[in-house]
């Protein structure tokens, strides 16, 4: 009979029926089973691929690359120089997804930082006995992190999801009124002690030193981590019998994780909006706080160092 009708027989088109007898005749009955295709070949090599990651993380030479930061673009042209495979642009970002990498904002850093000395305080929890002039017998040690920052008027804009190619509006205030919120956060514990302030000095800053206190744990020792401001370290303070302050060196403010905990603040629930009055502020400012310390689990996650970590008593 024809193909027509044999392929009716076998209740499928000519052009399969086809197939099949070019794969039985090929390769007897096996032609016939189905083998799946691998995809197509890779055009990097594993050994290609380890280069590329370790050119991304070198990150480009202003001299030769012409660039201080890496764009997919730059990349696509240092991949065909290097490799002499040319990627379209969006497919370079998918091969850096693959290799781990992500496109995020870069954490900054003093460019007078002294990196030993950044180093060697990391080591916190096995200096805690140095740190400590009067060691707590066999109370447990927590860590806390302290700073302030201002929340005013003068507010900021947030990214918000929004149509590709519109162009979002949001209002934005441009007067000077503000307060200033001192937080104190505890992360192995997910806590954390707060208040809205008109003003930042001495007076205000024993008003938190009093409030950390009544939040550290019953019997515990609470080793506060907080920054060189004048009102951190004048004598006019009373430090509370169940805290100890410890200073991290100077120009390294990415020791203190508490500046992680404004942005996120900032990002949820005081941008994006105008406070028309002093008492606006300050309303936005207690009904933030609150919101963040109902999540123990954020602030673990914002706050948590390895390095700061402390499983034991002194």
């Amino acid at each position: 009979m024809d193909r027509g009708q044999a392929a009716n027989i076998g209740g499928m088109d000519r052009q399969t029926l086809r197939d099949w007898v070019h794969r039985f005749n090929a390769s007897g009955p096996d032609g016939l089973l189905d083998h799946w295709s691998s995809g197509p070949r890779r055009r990097l090599s594993p050994s290609q691929l380890g280069e590329l990651a370790a050119i991304v993380e070198a990150g480009p030479d202003r001299e030769v690359d012409g660039v201080v930061r890496w764009r997919r673009v730059d990349l696509k042209r240092a991949i065909a120089d290097r490799f002499g495979v040319d990627f379209h642009e969006r497919y370079v970002g998918t091969l850096l997804k693959r290799l781990g990498f992500s496109h995020i904002s870069a954490c900054p850093r003093h460019p007078a930082q002294d990196v030993e000395i950044v180093e060697a305080y990391k080591k916190l929890p096995a200096r805690l006995n140095v740190h400590l002039a009067d060691p707590p017998g066999d109370a447990a040690i927590e860590i806390w992190f302290q700073d302030e920052a201002r929340i005013g008027q003068k507010n900021g804009l947030v990214r918000q999801w929004a149509r590709r190619g519109s162009r979002p509006r949001q209002p934005a205030d441009r007067r000077y009124e503000n307060a200033y919120l001192f937080g104190a956060i505890c992360p192995a514990r997910g806590v954390g002690a707060a208040l809205a302030l008109p003003f930042a000095g001495a007076e205000a800053m024993q008003l938190h030193l009093d409030e950390i206190s009544r939040h550290v744990a019953e019997g515990a020792h609470a080793v506060l981590v907080l920054d060189r401001a004048g009102w951190h370290t004048t004598a006019k303070l009373d430090m509370p019998a169940n805290v100890t302050p410890i200073l991290p060196p100077s120009r390294a403010p990415e020791l203190n994780p508490v500046e992680n905990v404004w942005r996120y603040l900032r990002a949820n629930w005081l941008s994006n909006r105008v406070f028309e009055t002093y008492d606006d502020i300050i309303d936005a400012a207690r009904q933030a706080r609150p919101n963040l310390i109902a999540q123990p689990e954020t602030i673990t996650s914002i706050e948590m160092r390895k390095w700061a970590h402390v499983g034991q008593t002194l």
